[in-house]
């Protein structure tokens, strides 16, 4: 009895120890059939992100290649000294560069970061604001002039009731067009001018007509430091240019010249270009036109204004920036002569165009300024509807700024799309209106 108990016992070790065996030689497989399958998954990932990243790379270069001949061909030709350009789409900032030179007299180049003044662009930035104030609950469209600025009238005491918020940052203030721009252009501060609208006889009810400003626009600076405590200067620089990293934007003087990349203005002579200096020039209007900044810069504002930065400001405050408020149906402006366009209107600081593809009969919306400030001419578009957004920054008044918007737009579509939404216009067709 004794020996089989020996026994048993000793057939429960041999049985024990064959299936721990078996066991141990199993797990090892699991694992490694695990690993495989992971390693198969993993590889997969990598070919799909590799191929899409091969495909954006491809693109941005072809993008970069065209952009560059382009603005080759217009610096050969005499029609520019040097450009800053910021193409973004999606969130994605797919181009910022820098064509030409600095100045005609240097051999310095402009790059992505080269700083440029950008006149009334600064607008879009000021309609943004006035946007985001009024979503705080710091302002409103409705509050008027006078009750921020005392000394303000325009015409009778019932005309001037009228004049608000929203009437100077839409142009309809029934003021004639560029009232007291002199003023401005001259360094008069804004309280003074401000004053001067005394003297003014109305031309319409406040409301019902465009006539573009940049005096009456400037108020709204007054109005908004009232209405905070801060000057526009500061507003912007920690509202936008710090959350946005906009490193190199600037609103004064001082700062714009103590700058190491900046880009220098330049005035046509019977030679060709000549450089000329930088002026102070509408750093007293800093909502109208007193904003410098760089391709970088710029693109990061588009990529914004597209909705892609929701934790600086509300989606839904930032679109009323670009309602339209009054139709532009004055003048032959050259952004009415690019092709398939249908109407203009104007928003809080932006131009609110309708354009018609001119082979689907597809209808597009455009956000667009233009801006001259100091022999800087500068366009912005933003194309909502196709998640993009350009701009140009030029150092001379060149006639390019007329089409470099649809020209830029039919080759993005030429590469990321079949879309030829803008498509290439001459510019022998557009007249020369700046604004």
């Amino acid at each position: 009895m004794q020996r089989f108990k020996i026994l048993a016992v000793v057939a429960l070790l041999i049985f024990s120890f064959f299936m721990l065996t078996a066991l141990s030689n199993s797990e090892p497989q699991i694992a490694a059939h695990s690993e495989d399958y992971s390693s198969n998954v993993d590889s997969k990932k990598s070919a799909i992100d590799i191929a899409w990243e091969r495909e954006f790379h491809l693109k941005k270069q072809k993008l970069r290649t065209a952009v560059q001949a382009y603005f080759k061909k217009a610096i050969a030709a005499g029609d520019i000294v040097g450009a800053g350009v910021s193409i973004v789409q999606g969130d994605s900032i797919i181009l910022f560069e820098g064509f030409g030179k600095r100045s005609i007299d240097a051999k310095k180049k402009v790059d992505g970061e080269t700083i440029f003044r950008l006149g009334s662009l600064s607008k879009g930035f000021t309609g943004v604001l006035a946007a985001d104030l009024k979503n705080e609950g710091k302002l409103n469209w409705d509050d008027k002039v006078s009750d921020y600025i005392p000394e303000f009238h325009l015409g009778d005491q019932n005309n001037t009731d009228k004049i608000t918020l929203a009437i100077i940052l839409s142009h309809t203030s029934g003021t004639p067009y560029h009232s007291f721009t002199n003023l401005v252009d001259a360094g008069v501060s804004l309280d003074k001018i401000a004053k001067k609208f005394t003297e003014v006889k109305p031309i319409s009810e406040p409301g019902t007509m465009y006539s573009y400003q940049n005096a009456m626009f400037a108020l709204s600076a007054t109005i908004m430091k009232k209405a905070t405590g801060d000057g526009i200067a500061e507003l912007f620089q920690n509202r936008f240019f710090k959350p946005l990293g906009m490193h190199t934007a600037t609103t004064d003087y001082e700062t714009l010249l103590q700058s190491d990349n900046i880009s220098m203005p330049h005035v046509r002579s019977r030679r060709g270009w000549k450089s000329t200096k930088l002026t102070d020039s509408y750093h007293n209007a800093i909502a109208a036109g007193g904003i410098n900044a760089s391709a970088l810069d710029m693109a990061k504002w588009m990529r914004f204004l597209l909705g892609h930065n929701p934790e600086v400001m509300d989606k839904t405050a930032l679109a009323e920036a670009f309602e339209p408020r009054v139709d532009i149906n004055i003048g032959r402006k050259y952004y009415k002569k690019w092709p398939g366009h249908l109407s203009s209107h104007y928003g809080f600081g932006w131009r609110i165009h309708r354009f018609e593809d001119l082979t689907t009969k597809a209808e597009e919306t455009v956000w667009h300024h233009g801006g001259s400030v100091n022999h800087f001419r500068n366009e912005i578009a933003v194309f909502p509807d196709d998640d993009l957004g350009i701009c140009v920054l030029m150092n001379s008044n060149s006639p390019l700024a007329k089409t470099v918007i649809p020209d830029l737009r039919e080759i993005v579509a030429s590469i990321y799309d079949d879309k030829q939404n803008l498509s290439k216009t001459s510019a022998e067709t557009a007249t020369v209106t700046f604004e």
